[in-house]
This record gives structure tokens, C-alpha cells and sequence, in this order.
């Protein structure tokens, strides 16, 4: 924008008021040349007006007739060339101009008007160029937040700052607010109610509504075709275009930024699946690799095992799980997370697995006991999801507790979470009642005895005192009647804590 006084500034003595006093900052639209007694068809305001003095020839009616239609057209200044036949101002010029609140300026005799002319448009280049300049100065500041690691808070930082008014970022998933600057926070439950009044959900979605006396823009971010969040901005003033690209700009890194984000938990969520299928296998070492080299969180050595069932559970990532957990209500001896710090622990770790219609969950722990959660609980319990967890396990021993829990979760009643005690040790109870209970009473002995000579056939065969094939044809019946290979370490180590207890001598 140039404005009168730039102007004036900027031709020096070439042009200046016609009485003494302040130029104002009238803002120049223009400058215009013209000899009619009525210019006023072919300017639109805002210009400033050049004359020989040729239209205000025949009297004072004449001249105040001519001022008045420049004001009520809006013209921003008359300037009046002298030496072209005028040579002294009409006095009655000055008080018409004065009355009218039109500024009058004069133009030295041998300054042409393109002079004036080529002098605004000068001027123009000018704030262009420092407009384009700032303008790139702040597109280059959001591209700059938007490589941040906390991007969303620079991103709306930087966009407020640039538009001298405040900003907010609020996810569709009603997480946190970000709001800048802090004192503006208190406008976020209004932006909620407006937000869910308007519906502003679907593909770039925009509205504009007034809010605490300023006018208030508000447009949906959208990643694929969900609405992941909306930005709402109040400059506090009228927006320029070059503030709507600035808008629209942080829109569109404040996309990027969520699709990214969604990017990187998927990622996350694999190495997590394949991690927790290392750990359910009993490869304890190579998960503890895989997460290092990963870059996810150490595998401690000590793990709570939490089993969900429920409609479509197999699909849920953890921020669901979590919400879902959180509604559960604890039961059971030992019951010692409360629903919330359940949830918490659940939407924490990506270390997830789906079977058979069960969501399992590792859940590391820093020590065996692991810190007790006091905060309270959920809310009324979803649907026919239920759950059970283990009591905190060596990282070895999590592979033979998922079938205890998993058994548990599917007999738990619906909304609750049951605690699972000694999740090992009751499958080794389970396997040797399976065993005893068989017609061929010596399975028990021919397992304990298979165990101690560490699958050695011709120890274990001397020991017995039976040949190899009989004892190859016992241990298949003895693997088909627990379900697991008995070569297996973690099966071996259940199965031999429970024969060493003095109940099953």
C-alpha cells in the first residue's frame, strides 16, 4: 500500500500540500491525469487526481460543485499543476478542499505530471516487492516448523505470529490442543462446539463465524479421506490474500505432518507385531536384537501378558485397545492396574499379536513388581469385550503363559478383566492331569525321565528300561495330550518346575 505521504516523501519539493500542516496517510489507489469538469465516471476512489486548473474556471459554485464530486467519489488528494495557466491558487480552491476533507497539493511549474506518476508506481514496485519478501519470509518459516520435531506447535506458532492474531491446531481425535499464543486457550471448547456445529468434516472444509467480537476461520485437515483435525485462525482484521495462502499453506504442511505421523506409527506397529511374535515364540534373545536394532524401547526382563476378545479386536491399534481396556472393570485376586493405568500400559506398547479372535499384548515392566497405577477408571464397560492379564513375568516365561491368559480372556465375563496368577505354572498343573489321567499311567514318569536326560533317547530309554521306539511312541502320545513340543525350552522348564513340586511326587 503507498501512500500519500510516501508519495510526498518520495517527490520531495516536486509535490506538496497547498497549505500548512500534516499530509495524512492517505492510501493511493492510483494516480490520474484529466481536465474534465467531471472525472468522476472513470475513477474508482483512492486515486490522486492531477488538473491544470482548467475545470475550475467559473466561480466559486463551479469549484465547490467540482470538489464535492471528488469527494463523494472517494478520491484521496487533488493536485493542481502550476504554470500551465494557473499560476496562484484560488483561495476559494483551499477552503473547498478544506471543507470537503480533500488534501490539496501543488505542482511546481516544469514538473510534469508523469514525473508524479512514474513516482507512484515506483512506490508500488517497492511494497510489492517488500510484500513478496515477507510473504516468502513466512512461507519459508512454516516449511522451516514443519521439519520440527514438535511440527504442529511451530507450524501454529509461526502462522499466528505472521498474521498477528492467534491460532489453534485441534485433532479430531480430541487429543491435545495446540494454541498460540497460551492466553488465547480459552477460546478452544468454543472452536469444539463450532467445529461439531458446522461438521466441518470431509475433504478441505472450511467455515468463518465470529467468536468473542473477532471473525473466526476454521478449516478441516484431511489425510486420505479422514478429517484428522482442524486449524482456526483469528487475525483480528480483514485477511489479504497472501494471509489466505499463508492459511492455506499451513494447512497443507499441518497434512503432511499427520500423515507422516501415521506413517511412522504403522511402521511402529510392524516392528511391534514382529517383535511380539519373536517373544511368543520363545526367541527371547533375537527380539531383544530386533528392538535395538529398530530403534524401539529395550525389551526389559520382566513382561505382563494382557489378552482382549471382542468384535473386530484383531484389527484395533493400541490407542483403541486402550480406550476399550480403560471401560473394563478389574476383577480377581491381584487385580493390582487399575482400568487406567491398564489403558495406559496398553496404549504404550506395540508389541501386539492377533490369535485366534484374541488381542494379545506384551506389556514390558521396569522390575518384577512393577509401579501399582492409582488413577481411577474408565466408564461403562464396551460392548462384549473382555479381558485377562498376567501377573508381571520373566521376558522367557511370557510364551507359555499366553495360553493360561488367552484361556482366561475367553472365559472372562463381558466388561471386566480378570487377573491370571502363576500363568505358567497352572498350564504345567494342566499338563500333568492330562497326563496322569491317561490309561497308560507311566506318561508322567516317561516325561519326567525324558526331561532329566534332556531328550537323550538312549539315556532316558536305558533308564526306563524299554526300547527307543517304545519310548519315541510315548512322548508323541505325551506331546498330542499337552499340545506342545516338549523339546521346546520354555515347555521343558514348565513342565519340569511343575513335576519338581512336592504335590506331583
Amino acid at each position: 500500500m503507498v501512500t500519500l505521504e510516501q508519495l510526498c516523501e518520495r517527490l520531495s519539493g516536486e509535490l506538496r500540500p497547498a497549505a500548512p500542516g500534516p499530509i495524512g496517510r492517505h492510501a493511493l489507489t492510483g494516480v490520474h491525469i484529466s481536465e474534465l469538469a467531471d472525472p468522476t465516471p472513470y475513477l474508482e476512489g483512492g486515486e490522486l487526481l492531477l488538473t491544470t486548473g482548467i475545470p475550475l474556471t467559473g466561480g466559486a459554485v463551479a469549484i465547490r460543485d467540482y470538489v464535492g464530486r471528488l469527494a463523494a467519489k472517494g478520491v484521496s488528494a487533488l493536485g493542481l499543476g502550476l504554470g500551465a495557466g494557473t499560476d496562484l491558487v484560488d483561495q476559494e480552491l483551499v477552503s473547498a478542499c478544506a471543507d470537503a476533507g480533500l488534501p490539496l497539493l501543488l505542482v511546481p511549474e516544469a514538473v510534469p505530471f508523469m514525473h508524479v506518476s512514474r513516482g507512484f508506481w515506483q512506490l508500488v514496485g517497492r511494497s510489492e516487492q517488500a510484500d513478496l519478501a515477507s510473504r516468502l519470509s513466512l512461507q519459508t518459516a512454516l516449511a522451516r516448523a514443519a521439519t520440527r520435531d514438535n511440527a504442529a506447535q511451530a507450524i501454529v506458532t509461526s502462522l499466528a505470529q505472521g498474521l498477528g492474531g492467534w491460532a489453534a491446531y485441534l485433532p479430531a481425535d480430541d487429543g491435545t490442543e495446540t494454541v498460540w499464543p497460551a492466553n488465547a486457550a480459552d477460546v478452544v471448547p468454543r472452536l469444539r462446539l463450532e467445529s461439531a456445529r458446522l461438521n466441518l468434516v470431509g475433504t478441505y472444509s472450511a467455515a468463518t463465524f465470529p467468536l468473542n467480537g473477532t471473525d473466526v476461520v476454521e478449516h478441516s485437515i484431511v489425510v486420505g479421506r479422514r478429517t484428522v483435525g482442524f486449524l482456526a485462525v483469528g487475525a483480528g482484521r480483514g485477511l489479504r490474500k497472501a494471509d489466505r495462502q499463508l492459511i492455506l499453506t499451513s494447512c497443507m504442511l499441518l497434512s503432511l505432518t499427520a500423515q507422516r505421523a501415521q506413517e511412522a506409527s504403522r511402521v511402529e506397529a510392524e516392528l511391534g507385531g514382529v517383535i511380539a511374535a519373536l517373544v511368543l515364540a520363545g526367541h527371547v534373545d533375537a527380539a531383544r536384537l530386533a528392538a535395538e536394532h529398530s530403534g524401539m524401547p529395550p525389551l526389559g526382563d520382566f513382561a505382563r501378558v494382557f489378552a482382549l476378545r471382542g468384535e473386530g479386536v484383531e484389527a484395533l491399534d493400541s490407542p483403541d485397545l486402550g480406550a476399550i481396556v480403560g471401560s473394563l472393570a478389574a476383577t480377581g485376586p491381584n487385580s493390582d492396574l487399575t482400568p487406567a493405568g491398564l489403558r495406559d500400559r496398553v496404549s504404550a506398547s506395540m508389541l501386539r499379536a492377533a490369535m485366534g479372535g484374541i488381542r494379545v499384548v506384551i506389556l514390558p515392566e521396569a522390575t518384577a513388581g512393577g509401579a501399582t497405577e492409582s488413577a481411577p477408571g474408565g466408564g461403562t464397560p464396551r460392548g462384549d469385550f473382555a479381558g485377562a492379564l498376567s501377573a508381571p513375568l520373566p521376558l522367557q516365561a511370557v510364551a507359555a503363559a499366553v495360553g493360561p491368559v488367552s484361556f482366561a480372556c475367553r472365559s472372562a465375563r463381558a466388561g471386566t478383566v480378570v487377573a491370571v496368577t502363576d500363568a505358567a505354572d497352572d498350564r504345567g498343573a494342566a499338563w500333568l492331569d492330562a497326563l496322569g489321567r491317561h490309561p497308560r499311567g507311566d506318561l508322567t514318569e516317561t516325561v519326567r525321565c525324558y526331561l532329566a536326560h534332556r531328550g537323550q533317547w538312549e539315556s532316558t530309554a536305558r533308564e526306563l528300561g524299554i526300547h527307543r521306539n517304545s519310548l519315541r511312541h510315548r512322548i508323541a502320545v505325551a506331546t498330542e495330550l499337552v499340545g506342545a513340543d516338549l523339546t521346546d525350552p520354555d515347555t521343558a522348564a514348565t513342565l519340569w518346575v511343575a513335576l519338581r513340586r512336592p504335590e506331583a511326587g
